[in-house]
């Protein structure tokens, strides 16, 4: 087990932020170029935040995610290889490799309740396991995501909910919908809470140039 940590570990700490960066830029120029016949939506701006919180990811954790979990994947161990074969054949928002304990939803806030399951099976089982869940800063203010906060505060479960907060629900201003300053994430101060706020290069979903599938 160890040497299987130590192999992980060190293929997580390849990742830079210009590597991920490079990564990035290459799945933009595919789909770009027609070679992508689905949706992906792509990551920038977030790179330095993602590698700090996946210091703390240990091989055996459990990660689950939205739509857009390139750089998680990468950050998690699966091979670069996988992660781009899997974006080509257009599953892109929906990336999902069981081998890793690595799961991704379409779905708004799909991935939530899963990982709240996969936690209380963790703590059943005494496992030192963790579970990540990612989320955006609009699923951070549905019911579906406070309830699931709460419960896992109650229930004391190893589960640590990632904000991604890009300031962004497709086309609007997260905070301009709620008109508010602030989230509620923001509001209730909670330690199974991490987030961070970042802006990116690209749009809700693609590259920046109109592809027909």
């Amino acid at each position: 087990m160890k040497e299987i940590n130590e192999f992980y570990e060190a293929k997580r700490a390849n990742w830079t932020v210009d590597s991920l960066k490079r990564f990035e830029t290459k799945i933009a120029d595919s789909f770009n170029s027609g070679k992508i016949k689905a949706p992906v939506h792509l990551s920038d701006g977030s790179e330095r935040e993602l590698l700090e919180i996946f210091t703390d990811f240990k091989q055996g954790d459990w990660i689950f995610c939205s739509w857009r979990s390139h750089y998680q994947a990468l950050l998690a161990g699966v091979p670069e290889e996988e992660v781009e074969a899997e974006i080509i054949a257009g599953r892109s928002i929906a990336l999902c490799f069981p081998k890793y304990n690595f799961y991704s939803s379409a779905i708004v806030g799909g991935q939530i309740p899963i990982a709240v399951g996969a936690s209380i099976s963790i703590k059943l089982s005494d496992s030192a396991a963790r579970v990540w869940c990612f989320v955006g800063d609009m699923t951070s203010e549905t019911g579906m995501f406070q309830t699931a906060l709460r419960y896992s505060e109650k229930h004391k479960l190893p589960i640590t909910f990632v904000v991604e907060d890009n300031g962004i629900s497709v086309l609007t201003e997260t905070r301009r919908v709620w008109n508010s300053d602030t989230l509620r994430y923001e509001e209730h101060k909670s330690p199974y809470v991490r987030s961070f706020k970042y802006k990116s290069k690209y749009p809700h979903a693609g590259a920046g140039v109109r592809v027909q599938f």
